[in-house]
């Protein structure tokens, strides 16, 4: 499984998830939301910074079920989604992760003919190989 590579400006990122806390950079000057995290703002050139908690509510924006070749780590989970979520409270941020039916459930746990443009999802952590990272669960409804 292929994990993240923690650099500086994305440090507070991942402190916060193995937290279980779904965070975003935020410009301190104009409160204009970024990812992913750097230390400028883009909107108004600060350096200042914060970390806001959102929902952890998203909509699914678009999504992939990768065919093979796939690496080997992932071939035996196949098929299995890779999704772009729209943040409900920051519609211009979009995350990439997997939904699955459970935190913990391998990434092809969930049946692909499920996923749909536009399904609510909520974000859920989970660890792997040391790193906690965010993964989607389908919102009833």
């Amino acid at each position: 499984m292929l994990t993240p590579v923690i650099d500086e400006d994305g440090a507070p990122f991942w402190e916060y998830a193995a937290r279980g806390e779904l965070r975003v950079q935020a410009c301190a000057a104009c409160g204009e939301l970024r990812f992913p995290p750097r230390p400028c703002c883009p909107h108004c050139g600060s350096f200042d910074d914060e970390w806001r908690l959102l929902s952890g509510r998203g909509r699914i924006w678009s999504y992939v079920l990768p065919h093979p070749p796939l690496l080997p780590d992932y071939a035996a989970q196949a098929p299995y989604n890779a999704v772009l979520v729209e943040l409900v409270e920051a519609p211009r941020i979009r995350l990439v992760g997997n939904v699955v039916t459970a935190p913990d459930a391998p990434l092809n746990s969930l049946d692909p003919t499920r996923l749909r443009i536009g399904a609510p999802v909520r974000v859920a952590f989970t660890e792997v190989d040391g790193v906690v990272v965010p993964r989607w669960l389908l919102e009833r409804g």
